[in-house]
């Protein structure tokens, strides 16, 4: 087994710089959700699509971090994180001045869901300058810039009542400016490290597909909650669009504070033995929630599944930077676009479960088999790679080979 120093000190101006630019991307990417109850009021939108609305960012979002990933390796992180949040004025321009029927919400949907591919620039550009045994802390601080869903939450729904729901995505681009000053100003790229594999020779690595179905999972669940809930809220328990946006947002906050601390535990006890542990209480907190119960317990399991998709995603992202650590950019940018798309499927799902069913029951009882079914395939990769088996976790060479050190952190 070889061995390869590690002497990355940090940088720190950068690391917060990328906590911006995740927060201020989460902030938008999620903002049609947020105002979702007024915009189907104004727009007499049906059920399903009102899933498709809050569903759109999502998918496209998802998507582009493949691209923007593969970029972000090729011509650095911090340009095309700046040229992607110049690009953000474009749908919040559309939005806040022309923005009024079915079809151009779904125009607006696909274009600011280009915020959501922060996650493929931000992460990487954070996690370059530290070394390995500060990957799950970093990447959690990093990406607990999902705490914009909060802000955006609690702000969005009272300023549009105020102003209204196109003021509210004109008013969004001073923040965006203002973070992208911040970030041109104090972002850098990390001294160079060895040559990414080639694109081809990353699929061929059947971890990726494992860390892409727990992430699909976790942060599914996450993003497409912290999406859907407003809709889900008022529907259910009849709640006013503050309100909604209220609970919506503490739970979120919830969700977004654990994801550090998940990378914190990671680092000390294993991501593979945390993602256990969070899968199996997302999957009892679907149960809950499907069982309907009134706004109290509904409230408490609502806020156990978000603190259990931050850990899982903490876990989930102590792991790759130290599997893929010449290639984060596309890796983080595929596991993220898979974990997207888990986000997009849900709204979706419950959306069209509330139309064909009149409840979302059936939907949240599909997501915790869901979440069960990704638990026992951890423990069997655990259980597998304790016996030597499979699951081998070498760091690929720049080759793409296989051959390299082994990381530890996992079982």
């Amino acid at each position: 087994m070889t061995t390869e120093r590690d002497d990355r000190q940090g940088h720190l101006p950068t690391l917060l710089a990328c906590f911006l630019h995740f927060d201020l991307s989460f902030m938008l990417w999620v903002l049609v959700g947020a105002l979702g109850i007024l915009i189907a009021e104004d727009l007499h939108l049906s059920p399903s699509q009102r899933g498709v609305l809050v569903a759109l960012p999502i998918l496209s979002g998802s998507l582009l971090r493949i691209p923007l990933g593969l970029l972000s390796d090729r011509l650095g992180a911090r340009r095309v994180g700046a040229a992607m949040l110049a690009f953000l004025f474009v749908p919040l321009t559309i939005g806040w001045l022309w923005a009024g029927s079915w079809p151009m919400m779904m125009t607006l949907g696909v274009l600011l869901g280009t915020a959501g591919a922060s996650f493929a620039v931000a992460l990487p550009l954070a996690s370059a300058w530290y070394p390995a045994n500060r990957q799950g802390l970093v990447m959690g601080i990093a990406a607990a810039g999902n705490s914009g869903t909060v802000v955006t939450n609690l702000v969005a729904p009272r300023l549009a009542a105020t102003i209204g729901w196109h003021g509210v995505l004109g008013v969004a681009m001073i923040p965006l400016a203002l973070v992208l000053a911040t970030f041109l100003l104090t972002a850098r790229e990390a001294p160079a490290r060895p040559r990414a594999a080639a694109p081809w020779a990353v699929l061929r690595q059947a971890d990726l597909w494992w860390f892409c179905l727990f992430y699909s999972v976790t942060f599914g669940g996450y993003v497409g909650l912290s999406s859907f809930l407003p809709l889900f809220l008022r529907d259910q328990q009849g709640l006013v669009p503050a309100t909604a946006g209220m609970l919506t947002a503490m739970a979120a906050f919830v969700g977004s504070f654990s994801r550090p601390v998940g990378g914190w535990l990671a680092d000390r006890v294993g991501g593979h033995r945390l993602l256990t542990v969070a899968l199996s209480g997302l999957a009892a907190a679907y149960a809950g929630i499907a069982t309907a119960p009134a706004l109290g317990p509904l409230t408490a399991v609502l806020v156990l599944a978000m603190a259990c998709c931050g850990l899982g995603n903490g876990a989930v992202f102590q792991l790759v930077p130290l599997r893929f650590r010449n290639e984060l950019g596309l890796v983080t940018g595929i596991v993220g676009a898979i974990g997207g798309v888990g986000g997009f499927c849900l709204p979706m799902l419950l959306g069209t479960v509330r139309q064909q069913f009149g409840g979302f029951g059936p939907g949240f009882v599909l997501m915790a088999a869901a979440a069960l079914a990704v638990t026992c395939g951890v423990r069997y990769l655990g259980a597998t790679h304790s016996r030597g088996h499979s699951w081998q976790p070498a760091r690929p060479l720049a080759d793409g080979s296989g051959r390299g050190t082994t990381y530890s952190g996992v079982a």
